[in-house]
């Protein structure tokens, strides 16, 4: 997976993402420009969508939900998701095995 959607921004690595709500399936669908999409079933809705990507990330990347937080999007297809207790450099290894 290729794509410059990660960033250190003081303790945390920003994940700058695009979502596809009502898809099939979650899933991760590659690099489009300085993003990571990610597909998700949940709609758009009640930020549904929002939570299913937060519980998504965090079973990809083999942690707790709580070390995720929406940085910025909530009412967006366009994100930065914040994760904690990773180096860019573990982020890109996990994201990569799953893609």
């Amino acid at each position: 997976m290729t794509g410059d959607f990660l960033h250190l921004q003081g303790d945390e690595v920003l994940l700058a993402i695009r979502v596809q709500p009502r898809s099939s399936r979650n899933e991760l669908a590659g690099a489009i420009g300085p993003e990571l999409k990610v597909r998700i079933a949940a709609p758009p809705v009640d930020d549904a969508a929002n939570e299913e990507v937060l519980r998504f990330l965090a079973r990809t990347l083999g942690c707790p939900r709580n070390q995720l937080r929406l940085a910025h999007g909530r009412a967006s297809r366009h994100k930065r998701v914040g994760i904690r207790g990773f180096s860019v450099d573990q982020v890109r290894q996990k994201l990569g095995a799953v893609g």
